[in-house]
Formats: C-alpha cells, structure tokens, sequence
C-alpha cells in the first residue's frame, strides 16, 4: 500500500507510481521467495503531465522509465521506499544488495545508483554492467542533464552515489514548468533581461549589420545542421567577440538577441568564478557549462578580460595555472553548443587564441552625432517637454557621450524637475547632468 502522501499527486502519477511500485515488489517478492505480483506493461494514455510527454518524446525504454520514476519519487512521496521494504522486511533489518541511502534532512530511502542496478538486475552480473550503461556520458539522461549518479569518495563503489534528478526536470514534473536557476556559488551566472526593443538600440550600420548575422544563426542553425546534414561537420556553437567602450550597448544587445529569439541570458558572474585556489576557477567553470549543456541559452561574459585575458609567460606556478585556465576556458567554449559572448571593453585585451575562434567578432563604436540624437529622442519621455533654449540637435553635435550616459543624465534631470515641481526640463539642468557624465570619466566640458 503507498503511503497516504500519494493523494497530494494521485491525479498525474498514480498510473506512473503503481508502475514503479510493482515493480520493485516483484524484485523484493523473488529475493524473499514470495509470490510476486503480476508485472503490469507501462501503457502510454495520453495526457497533459509532464513526465508522460517526456517519455514519449525521447521514446524511453520500460528501464529508462523506471530510472526516471525512481529518480521522482523521492520528491513526491517521502516513505514510498520505505513502505515497500517494510512489508518483506517488518521487524527491520539491514538490505545492503537494495542498495540506498539516508539523506540529511530527508528521512526515507533515497535511491542510489546501487538501488537502480538491484531493481532492474537483481544479483545478474552481466545484467548489471548492462544497467550501469543507462549512466553513460553519451546516454539521453547525460546529455539532456537529466539525472545522474551523485560522485562518491575516492575508494567507494562509483554506484553507491545517490541518483540525483537535476532541479530542473524536478520542478518541470512536479510543478509543470522550469524555474529559472538562480545565482549561487553552484550557478554563478544570473538571468538578465530587458524591457527595451530592437527599436531602442542605436548602433552604427556595419555594427546592426553584424548583429542581424548571430540573430540568423540563432533562428537557423538547427536547420543547418538538420537539414544540410551540417552536424558532426562545423564545430557546435557559436563564439563572438563584442568589444567596444562602455555604454555602447553590448549587454542591452545580448538580452535582446535572447528577448527576440525566446532565449534565456545568463551573465556570468565573474567574481563567483575566478579563484585563487589551484584548480577552483576550473571546477566553478564546469559547473556552469555542464548546466548549460543542451539548453538554449546566450552564455554572457561580461568584462570578460579578467578570465580571457592574453596568457602570460611562465615565470612561477600561478603564471603556469593561470594559462591552465585560459586554456580550459578554450576547450570548454570550442565544445559547447549554444551562443557564448564575451565583451570586453578593448580587443587588445583579450588571448589571441580566443579571437582566432571566434564565429564573429563585433565592434561596438562611440555614437556619432546623428545616433547621439536618435538615443536623445528615444530617451527623452515623450510626455516632457524641453525648456525653448534646448536644442536636441545641438546638444547631439557638442557632447560626445554614449547611450548609457544619456540615460544617466536623463535620470538626474528627471529627478531635478519632480524635486523643483516643473513641467520643463531646464537648460541648466540638463548641462549639468552632462557635466556629472564628463566628471565621472574624467573629461572636461567645454564652455558654451
């Protein structure tokens, strides 16, 4: 009998959980000499759940279902284990062939890859070594991120690991949807986003030009490896090089590159990476492109120099490890499949052995003066009006400053007219919220 927790998802998984249920009691039953129940066939009935559509979607095998269900039902039914085991085993006892273990906060039987080969194999040597390959590196669950077997220490069977479902595939069965993942030290990247439009961005021609060229390869390369039969002959993915001064536009392009093209943007936090410890900037790296394997996400290095810089020559071991890294960093970019982009201020700045690779590398150069007047326009609120001695055109030809400083100045000035109570934007406030822009830069004004 499942425990009564069962009633909290009876609806999408009953069929699924009685499945799985029978099954391990049929294992049990013939370990114990017991009558074991009848196997019942999975059928496929359609249906809106999550889990069914997955299973008919990547064709599992009766074994690839229940791993996966397995891998679930520690997330919906704490005791579910535990209650099996307890009728071929009610005065307790110790099972170590089942395989399990106990969790920290967790207080049922959390399956392990051990549990897996017990369920589908039994004592089988040969069926067992056959099971294990359902944990392969080129099996559908390591290559969609599905599940895996947590790693163990060094000296302990590698199937003694928990069997992990990654976060995402739990809250897509169990919640319907994906969360996006949140910044930590096991992801540091954070989703970025923009309300802005293509509209919004002012760019030089040859700039928009080479723009329009990653907004292609996002909508077609599928197609091009399909359909041309491309796949296994271009190498995956996408590497581009923004680089420009700041405020240019070089994230508020990677957000609407995703916004337009229905892909996540991750910054990658660069501070959460790097480490000064031999071997962390390496293992935090991993971590972030095996999430990011199989997902279509735009991977966003910003200020990339501090991680991509030019390798140095090798005077002690931190100039050894430090090379180390760049080099990591280039075999891991070359064999991941999405968009990448890193932006740095200055080309120079970064190793030639990465700009040699790249699909496309993209300047992002100051406004002139015809694109410092589209931005002034395209800032400005239309519901404001500007004092009579303002000239937009004017203001576009003397100043040189960017998008970002323009949105600055406005934000100083906005704030100057709410605090003064009037419906005009000032000609002296405005000089000075240019004047604050040239500071910060250290630049000076010219006098009128």
């Amino acid at each position: 009998m499942i425990s009564k927790e069962k009633n909290l998802h009876e609806s999408e998984f009953q069929k699924e959980l009685q499945f799985l249920e029978i099954f391990i009691k049929r294992r049990l039953a013939l370990e114990f000499h017991e009558k074991p129940p009848m196997l019942l066939k999975y059928e496929l009935i359609k249906s809106n759940s999550k889990i069914v559509g997955f299973i008919v979607e990547n064709k599992l095998s009766e074994q690839e279902i229940i791993v996966l269900l397995l891998a679930i039902v520690p997330h919906l039914l704490s005791g579910f284990i535990s209650d099996i085991i307890a009728q071929f085993l009610p005065n307790g006892g110790e099972f170590p062939e089942f395989g399990g273990v106990k969790g920290k906060n967790h207080r049922g039987i959390l399956p392990t890859g051990e549990t897996v080969l017990y369920i589908l194999a039994g004592k089988d040597i040969e069926k067992r070594i056959e099971v294990s390959k359902l944990f392969d590196e080129n099996h559908l669950f390591a290559r969609k991120n599905v599940l895996y077997i947590e790693q163990v220490p060094i000296g302990e069977p590698k199937m003694s690991g928990r069997l992990i479902l990654d976060d995402e595939y739990v809250d897509l069965f169990t919640l319907g949807k994906v969360s996006k993942p949140k910044l930590s030290n096991d992801f540091p990247a954070q989703l970025i986003t923009t309300e802005l439009e293509w509209t919004d961005l002012v760019l030089q021609e040859k700039t928009l030009t080479e723009i329009r060229e990653i907004e292609t390869w996002l909508k077609y390369n599928e197609k091009l490896l399909d359909d041309w039969e491309m796949r296994g002959k271009i190498k995956p993915g996408f590497r581009i090089l923004f680089h420009g001064a700041p405020g240019t536009g070089k994230t508020l392009t990677a957000c609407l590159l995703g916004k337009y093209t229905n892909r996540d943007v991750f910054r990658i936090d660069l501070s959460m990476v790097v480490s000064k410890y031999i071997g962390e900037t390496e293992k935090n790296l991993s971590k972030l492109f095996d999430k990011a394997a199989n997902k279509d996400w735009i991977l966003f290095f910003d200020e990339a120099d501090s991680i991509f810089g030019k390798r140095t020559n090798v005077r002690d071991a931190h100039d050894k490890y430090a090379n180390q890294e760049v080099s990591y960093l280039l075999q891991r970019i070359e064999s991941h499949a999405g968009l990448v982009i890193l932006a740095s201020n200055m080309k120079s700045n970064i190793d030639s052995s990465f700009t040699r690779r790249f699909n496309s590398i993209v300047e992002f150069e100051n406004p002139g003066v015809e694109e410092r007047e589209r931005l002034w326009h395209n800032y400005i609120p239309k519901n404001i009006k500007l004092d009579n001695t303002i000239s937009i055109k004017e203001i576009s030809k003397k100043y040189e400053i960017t998008g970002a400083n323009i949105v600055n100045i406005i934000q100083y000035v906005g704030l100057q007219t709410l605090k003064k109570k009037l419906h005009t934007i000032s000609h002296n406030d405005l000089i000075k919220g240019i004047q604050k822009e040239y500071l910060k830069e250290g630049k000076m004004i010219r006098k009128e």
